[in-house]
């Protein structure tokens, strides 16, 4: 008698969200679990493609009154006279990554217990009527609203929605650690791929003399984007306790970096590797996040006339017109830099599990501090390609880095509580979200007031900087080290974890009749559900960037 089938035997008679519920039955195929990770994360990733709103809601107003122009920021919350400034919404992306990594680490623990099908119901629920909040927000023209709406209720949605499926997608693929987390992570970068342009389109369809049509554009993607997530939510199962794929074995002298015991929730932030990898994915993220606020500036301002032709103009020597042209061609660029960011995301843990996690950082790190100390002689010599690839290849790290951690913590501290302790470690990314783009603004700020005009000049002492953190994070990766036992639960405690989860005692361990699985037809169908929004945003993506060398 199998694992699931002594499970439901004794007439479980929970509710439909329950961790028990989602049990796999013999002849589940694990590669239907990925696509509905997928759906959630390309929903909650179009976090990254909210400021395609912030210039029509900048004018959202016809005419303003000119005290508007000495609006405060407490002002700018309660105003209905005044139009909003992009800076004023800008905050809302700071809220999605606090939230974000502060709601990941207060429920991480709550979500192993009660299972990803219901961490990613209420995602669904807080990120798509986080949005229908911040849609009245809108219609009332309240900022305040928006930003809870939006910000706080949706950002708790993301992280709730973001660490969902990593804890089920390592125990459903121990064999492939990297490229289960990265094949849902890489689902977050690409999420501004799809919703960007479809937000665009939807604006465009409910603009009016009387209205920009974001509050409109706000409803419908919330109602789709709920019918996704929802779909992901349910497509959710988790493997019998003591499940292995069908014909594996761990192969225990494969590497000293990854344990095969389990460290409880309780005591990882008590060990220094917990903080080192902290450090890690902290500084790795301040650094290419700095590169993701500032990407269209960036190229706008060193390029200028040679973006359209012109090498001998300045950004400065530039008419209103030809700013316009190169701003349509640095939106190229950042969209080039988001397809990079998706696809690291899957290369670089898919070859983490090949060279490990610990070998994978220390490409990232010391790969990125060479690009970014090369980029000012790039700039310099204006190779606009160069220029490019050394930024595409520095975004693709960035997404690398999410997706290669969970994989990271569970080679350290076993699979157990991963997903908690993951959640845990996105305060990191909180973190990241505040000091990158402050560090990297107030150099740039800095730079302006002493002097330094728009161009290559004035992003060079950024680059070191940038160089400089990646450095720092070289040397946490490099003290990096197994745990010592005593961090490791005993094997009864483990058992008796299993227990009130899945099986009586710790159980037999096998394949239970659930193989490996393969591309049968309904997970052929599950990933075109999310494979042909993806595609289709990689196309949009790709024609917008031709721009650039057009």
């Amino acid at each position: 008698m199998t694992v699931t089938t002594e499970t439901l035997a004794g007439g479980y008679g929970g509710g439909l969200l329950d961790r028990e519920r989602i049990i796999a039955k013999p002849g589940f195929n694990r590669w239907l679990v990925p696509p509905a990770a997928l759906a959630i994360h390309l929903c909650i990733g179009m976090a990254y493609g909210f400021s395609v709103f912030w210039l029509p809601l900048s004018k959202a107003l016809p005419s303003a009154p000119e005290s508007c122009a000495s609006l405060t920021l407490v002002g700018a919350l309660f105003t209905t006279d005044c139009n909003w400034r992009v800076a004023d919404l800008g905050w809302i992306y700071t809220l999605f990554f606090v939230l974000l990594g502060c709601s990941a680490a207060i429920w991480g623990g709550w979500l192993e217990r009660a299972g990803p099908r219901k961490a990613g119901f209420v995602a669904a629920c807080c990120w798509c009527g986080g949005i229908l909040v911040a849609a009245m927000g809108v219609m009332t023209h309240q900022l305040w609203l928006m930003w809870l709406g939006a910000g706080v209720i949706g950002g708790v949605g993301l992280g709730l929605g973001y660490i969902s499926p990593v804890s089920t997608l390592i125990k459903w693929f121990p064999d492939r650690r990297g490229m289960a987390t990265g094949m849902a992570i890489m689902g977050f970068g690409g999420g501004a791929m799809i919703g960007a342009p479809l937000a665009n389109i939807l604006m465009g369809y409910f603009r009016t003399d009387l209205t920009v049509g974001v509050w409109q554009t706000f409803v419908v993607m919330a109602i789709i984007y709920f019918i996704f997530m929802m779909g992901g939510a349910f497509g959710y199962r988790i493997p019998p306790a003591g499940w292995r794929p069908e014909g594996w074995t761990p192969k225990v002298q494969a590497s000293s970096m990854i344990t095969h015991g389990h460290v409880h929730l309780r005591d990882a932030h008590k060990t220094p590797q917990f903080w080192l990898i902290w450090a890690v994915l902290c500084l790795n993220v301040s650094a290419g996040i700095g590169v993701i606020g500032m990407a269209s500036p960036m190229l706008q301002e060193i390029f200028a006339g040679s973006l359209i032709g012109l090498p001998d103009l300045t950004f400065s020597q530039l008419d209103t017109a030809q700013k316009g042209q190169i701003a349509a061609i640095a939106a190229g660029f950042t969209g080039l830099l988001s397809l990079f960011n998706i696809g690291g995301r899957f290369f670089w843990a898919s070859l983490s599990d090949k060279i490990g996690r610990k070998n994978t950082y220390y490409t990232f790190f010391i790969l990125g501090i060479v690009l970014y100390a090369a980029a000012p002689t790039l700039a310099d010599l204006g190779s606009k390609a160069m220029f490019v690839l050394a930024f595409g290849i520095i975004l693709s790290m960035y997404g690398g880095g999410f997706a290669t951690i969970p994989a990271y913590l569970a080679d350290i501290f076993g699979t157990q509580f991963v997903g908690a302790i993951h959640g845990r470690l996105l305060t990191a990314w909180a973190t990241a979200g505040i000091v990158g783009p402050v560090v990297v603004n107030y150099i740039r700020e800095a730079q302006i007031s002493a002097g330094v005009a728009p161009g290559p000049e004035l992003y060079t002492g950024t680059m070191y900087i940038l160089a400089g953190m990646l450095a720092l994070g070289l040397v946490a990766n490099a003290f990096i080290r197994p745990l010592p036992q005593k961090w490791f639960m005993s094997e009864e405690e483990v058992a008796a974890l299993q227990a009130k989860t899945a099986a009586a005692n710790a159980g037999p361990t096998g394949s239970f009749g659930i193989g490996k699985g393969g591309l049968t037809g309904p997970a052929l169908l599950a990933w075109a559900v999310v494979g042909v929004p993806l595609l289709w945003g990689v196309w949009v993506t790709l024609k917008s960037s031709l721009v650039l060398f057009g």
